[in-house]
């Protein structure tokens, strides 16, 4: 049997999505990469993405396509009786629901997950939402650019220099922490109603679950405080820590642990700082790490980053170029493993995509099964002639 052809972990389990933008279709894609059988839901007008440009077609849009692989669309309009009554039908023998909807909206139209699990015990509901459903903010709308703000994400730049203006991730970062999160989320959910037979509502927030995320080292000596107000790692935050310009370019030069701390200085040249305590000492070198990384600042002046990268090597310690996007195509490890994929689209005709990061022996997950679907491509397929 070849790889192209075995089972994905998830095979027979069928999810029914009901998001959309980035947040819940990022999750449905990598569950549908494992194996999964994702019907997305879409209103007649269409996931809002799939106008987002760039496109070669209507409806078609480049980060359409970069989510919403190895789906099948179904067109239904939730406004009205009829589509909610398929939509019920579909849910009948469905494993999971996961839904970017408002919970309240969802309510309105007794699509809240005490309807559903009566009406499907194994249904285990999913909501992708903005906030937690137990706070004042539960009610408000969440894009990523807002969470980013509120979680104080936007304003890690004025940790390090006072006069910094917030400024936002250049990637939709509380969209995609959102999308993993759900997507390991939706496994645990299913993992215990295999061990249990239980079925269970899942919630997602966004704003909790990023700032959750930044908060794992950043919290720091807030963690002692009778108050915590000592927030703020400052090794991520001292203003030389960032890549250091060489000879001809740029690249991350990482001595981390006392040991290599003493290798750089030694293949530098610098003998005189082998055994200061900045390097002997992990927690002088904590309180005077800006100092440190001033210091490999200036020396990587001295030569090119091909040959910092050699020295490093040759040294055991972590250094890797600075990479532009359109450098990744060529990186020779990510050609040698196959990484960038082009495929042919039924409508949209060759397109780059990249292939799922994570390898299972026995189960590989699948970037090729399914193409992004135009809008309810599958829902003749799915509910048949006649919508029933």
């Amino acid at each position: 049997m070849t790889e192209a052809r075995k089972p994905g972990i998830m095979d027979g389990v069928k999810i029914i999505d009901l998001t959309s933008i980035i947040f819940g279709p990022l999750a449905t894609q990598m569950l549908g990469d494992l194996g999964a059988d994702v019907i997305k839901i879409e209103s007649p007008e269409g996931d809002l993405l799939r106008q987002v440009q760039p496109a070669r077609n209507s409806m078609m849009g480049a980060a359409f396509l970069g989510s919403n692989r190895n789906k099948r669309s179904v067109v239904l309009d939730l406004k009205t009786d009829t589509g909610r009554a398929r939509l019920r039908k579909l849910l009948l023998d469905a494993d999971v629901m996961i839904s970017s909807v408002r919970p309240a909206a969802l309510a309105r139209l007794s699509l809240d997950p005490e309807t559903l699990q009566r009406e499907n015990p194994n249904l285990i509901t999913v909501a992708a939402t903005g906030y937690g459903q137990d706070g004042p903010y539960a009610a408000k709308p969440a894009f990523d650019d807002i969470v980013q703000s509120v979680s104080g994400l936007a304003s890690l730049p004025s940790l390090r220099d006072a006069d910094a203006k917030p400024d936002y991730s250049p990637t939709v970062l509380a969209d995609k922490l959102g999308g993993v999160t759900t997507a390991y989320a939706v496994m645990a959910a299913l993992f215990h109603r295999e061990r249990t037979g239980q079925a269970q509502h899942v919630e997602v927030p966004m704003f909790e679950t990023l700032t959750a995320f930044l908060l794992t080292e950043h919290l720091d000596g807030a963690t002692f405080d009778d108050v915590p107000k000592d927030f703020g790692y400052s090794r991520m935050l001292v203003p030389h820590r960032r890549p250091v310009q060489t000879m001809d370019g740029f690249i991350t030069i990482l001595p981390y642990t006392n040991l290599q701390w003493a290798r750089f200085f030694g293949a530098v040249g610098r003998d005189d700082m082998v055994e200061h305590p900045w390097v002997t000492n992990m927690e002088a070198r904590s309180r005077n790490i800006g100092a440190l990384y001033d210091m490999v600042a200036q020396i990587a002046l001295t030569r090119s980053t091909q040959e910092w990268v050699d020295l490093m090597e040759t040294v055991d310690i972590p250094a890797m170029p600075v990479r532009n996007l359109a450098d990744l195509p060529n990186d020779p490890h990510l050609v040698a493993t196959g990484f960038f994929q082009q495929v042919e689209h039924p409508s949209e005709g060759a397109i780059w995509t990249t292939r799922p990061p994570v390898r299972f022996s026995a189960t590989p997950a699948r970037h090729d099964h399914r193409p992004a679907p135009k809008l309810g491509e599958h829902t003749e397929e799915i509910l048949g002639p006649d919508g029933d």
